[in-house]
């Protein structure tokens, strides 16, 4: 699979109504095909600080995400609500789901 953590520092006057101004980029998203999960966190440190957990099934799930009409249309709609260019860590794992972290098993 392909697996995407991306930060975007919002600038902080948009920093509530982000979730409402990516809903439709989101929802899109996760209706593709490839898409395995397209997760959104708020950063207890920073609230401007938005994080993006994302998965696609393959390269070629992760090829027609960015050539979607929806992801060209985030690119320019999205910016002007940023404070700075988003900030990514994409790499490609041999798994298609999340693994358990054997360290905090929780019993039966």
């Amino acid at each position: 699979m392909i697996f995407i953590t991306a930060k975007f520092r919002v600038k902080p006057e948009h920093a509530e109504q982000w979730p409402e101004i990516v809903r439709e980029f989101t929802e899109a998203t996760r209706s593709e095909p490839g898409c395995l999960w397209f997760d959104w966190s708020r950063s207890l440190a920073d609230p401007a600080e938005y994080v993006l957990v994302e998965a696609f099934r393959d390269a070629d799930a992760g090829a027609a995400h960015v050539r979607s009409a929806h992801f060209e249309a985030a690119q320019r709609t999205l910016p002007p609500y940023l404070a700075a260019t988003p900030r990514i860590v994409n790499t490609e794992l041999d798994q298609d789901d999340w693994s358990l972290l054997g360290e905090m098993a929780v019993g039966d």
